[in-house]
Order: C-alpha cells, then sequence, then structure tokens
C-alpha cells in the first residue's frame, strides 16, 4: 500500500504522466481548498466514497462545485441506498484519511472492489487536479492521464454524466 506522496508521484513518472506538484496547508473540504487554487490551472475535484446497503463501494469524482444529489447520483450509478463510507473503512480500502480522498488512492486497492465514477463535465477539461494521496498538495494531471493512470492500476471505471 503506497502511503506517501513521493510514493505515488514516481508511480506516475514510471508511467510515463506528467504533473505538476502544488503544496499548500491541510484542507478537510471542498470550501478550504478552493482557497488553495491561486496559480492551480484546471478544473478542481471533489471526491466522494460511498458503500451502499448491498456492501458496494463507490468513488464518485466529479468538479468542485458541482451539487451533488445523492438519491439522483445513487440512480445513474447503480448503487442502492448509498451512504459515505466511514473513515475506519476508508483508510482499509484507500489507505487515506478523509480530506485526502483522490482517485490516485486506487492504487491501494488491489484487494478491494470499488467502482470509479468519473464525471463526464469534469472529464472534458483538459487539467484536472487531485491530492496526491494526502491534503497538504494538489496535484494537476491531464484528463487523459487520469485514464491511463486507471488503467495501470487495473481499475475499472466509467465516465458519465453525473
Amino acid at each position: 500500500m503506497l502511503q506517501t506522496q513521493k510514493e505515488l508521484l514516481d508511480v506516475l513518472l514510471q508511467i510515463g504522466i506528467e504533473y505538476s506538484n502544488h503544496e499548500h496547508p491541510a484542507v478537510y473540504t471542498v470550501e478550504e481548498a478552493n482557497l488553495q487554487h491561486d496559480g492551480i490551472d484546471g478544473a478542481h475535484s471533489k471526491n466522494l466514497f460511498f458503500k451502499d446497503k448491498k456492501k458496494n463501494l463507490f468513488l464518485v469524482v466529479t468538479l468542485s462545485d458541482k451539487a451533488i444529489i445523492i438519491k439522483e447520483m445513487a440512480k445513474k450509478i447503480g448503487a442502492k441506498s448509498p451512504s459515505f463510507g466511514k473513515p475506519d473503512l476508508l483508510a482499509q480500502v484507500l489507505g487515506v484519511i478523509p480530506g485526502s480522498v483522490t482517485p490516485f488512492a486506487v492504487i491501494n486497492a488491489k484487494s478491494h472492489d470499488i467502482k470509479v465514477i468519473l464525471d463526464k463535465e469534469m472529464m472534458e477539461s483538459e487539467l484536472l487536479n487531485f491530492h496526491p494521496l494526502v491534503n497538504t498538495a494538489t496535484t494537476t494531471i491531464a484528463s487523459k492521464d487520469l485514464v491511463k493512470f486507471l488503467e495501470h492500476c487495473n481499475q475499472e471505471f466509467e465516465i458519465i454524466r453525473l
């Protein structure tokens, strides 16, 4: 299980993904993260970790400013009565803490089935921003490279309009 930002950034380089990394104070909410966006090009994200009543796990990645109505989202992604995954489950499955949820964390999900949902509107942006396993930095990559990263991790994903 990758634990550090450096380990993740090394993997990105190893698989040919260019990135830029921006250090900042720890952020735990989208609102706090918004205060750190100056000078960081690209679309910013929010990442929602859900578990449904059938114990299916979901990582929903969308634009930071997009309102998500959970009932409507659940229908679109095939979740039955989803609720936010508890911090201990998040740590067990993705190896991150609340406030650090990121699609990069799927590199840690090898022994867990998790359905990754990428918002089509977000994926239409050329550049995307995510935490690199920690909430004290933001890493910018091309949207096509997010797909490359997920494929490298053997992680299935769907791109849908949320």
